[in-house]
């Protein structure tokens, strides 16, 4: 059964051009890792909850959009596998003088089992 990650990251408006490439950079190695699917999604139509909602979770500023990403994996062990190369692939690593275009201190993450998936 497929196996899922998920994220939701607050990023600097401005900085939106930088983590489609920062995302297009790291997705063929996600990928190469053995993860079959990676998606990033740029908020447009966050409602405003009545306790909590996207924004609020992460913290968003007022200049920030929230991003919402999943990869998907083959399975949990697909994905345990998998992740532990990404983390140790060289091409990860921050380099010198480079900073991430989003809060990683915001960031809400987890990996979570499909109950259902439904397709058309």
């Amino acid at each position: 059964m497929s196996y899922m990650d998920g994220f939701v990251v607050p990023v600097p408006k401005e900085n939106k051009q930088a983590y489609k490439d920062a995302a297009a950079y790291a997705a063929p190695i996600f990928i190469e890792h053995g993860a079959t699917r990676v998606v990033e999604c740029w908020g447009d139509d966050i409602k405003e909850g009545k306790i909590n909602d996207f924004r609020t979770c992460v913290i968003a500023e007022q200049n920030e959009e929230v991003v919402f990403s999943w990869i998907e994996w083959p399975s949990k062990e697909a994905r345990d596998a998998g992740m532990a190369k990404v983390m140790a692939d060289e091409r990860m690593k921050p380099q010198e003088g480079q900073d991430m275009p989003f809060s990683g201190a915001r960031m809400v993450y987890g990996g979570f089992s499909v109950l259902l998936d439904e397709r058309a």
